[in-house]
């Protein structure tokens, strides 16, 4: 049965609207794993701007459920993750004018980069994961690289749910869970531990859910938006349902 991982950076996001010190991701995390949570994930950015190093440190101290760090590939925040040996760090993309990561980790253009910091963050102890595109190239290159799991990005099919009811809705819906289901199979049949994250909410997730052989799904925004009416705890136990 598939983990839930809850991502806690929105709720950083919502401190540093006004620079001060509530929301505490901190305490979010401890409600998350009341809820049921299997991982909590965080990302700690090079401009900082939601989860900041007090945090990092906090919830390495403090977290008892998988903690996995997604992080790009820049030197300082490399060298932070071998120091906090999180039990879990995720290679995304990172632009510093995105709202939030916008597609998967380019690991055949890095493909250098990505293997030099895989190997430093394996020998810290992480389980190293890239986040990529469901797309066999990117699946070849992140095993190349020493990468032991990937995490595919399910944005175009949250992207295609979102168009509604539209003529060619359904269709595009269909073919980006058959291209994740796909992908799936080849992260497996590569050896891979095979995760799922972006975009998913509580009305989208159950079509992937159900597809046999996903190890974790990373969900934030929706959790977060939820636990604004219900409370943390209880909004990351009614998505944990739905996930299993």
């Amino acid at each position: 049965m598939p983990g839930l991982g809850v991502n806690i950076d929105h709720v950083a996001t919502v401190r540093q609207a006004r620079r001060t010190v509530e929301p505490d991701p901190v305490w979010a995390a401890v409600e998350a794993e009341l809820g049921g949570a299997d991982c909590i994930t965080f990302h700690l950015r090079k401009d900082r701007r939601h989860i900041n190093d007090r945090d990092a440190d906090l919830l390495r101290q403090t977290v008892r459920a998988k903690l996995n760090m997604e992080m790009s590939l820049d030197e300082e925040i490399v060298e932070i993750a071998c120091r906090l040996r999180p039990d879990q760090c995720t290679l995304v993309p990172e632009k510093r004018e995105e709202i939030t990561t916008e597609g998967g980790l380019d690991v055949i253009a890095h493909a250098e980069r990505t293997a030099e910091a895989t190997a430093r963050l394996r020998e810290a102890g992480a389980v190293v994961s890239a986040f990529i595109d469901p797309v066999p190239e990117q699946i070849d290159a992140s095993g190349a690289a020493g990468c032991q799991a990937i995490e595919l990005h399910t944005g175009t099919y949250a992207n295609a749910w979102l168009e509604g009811f539209g003529p060619d809705a359904e269709a595009h819906t269909v073919a980006a869970r058959e291209a994740l289901r796909a992908a799936l199979a080849a992260g497996r049949q590569a050896g891979l531990v095979v995760h799922a994250g972006h975009g998913l909410t509580y009305n989208n997730v159950a079509p992937v859910a159900a597809i046999d052989g996903f190890a974790e799904f990373n969900i934030g925004h929706s959790i977060i938006g939820r636990a604004v009416f219900v409370g943390l705890r209880q909004a990351v136990a009614e998505m944990k349902r739905l996930i299993e």
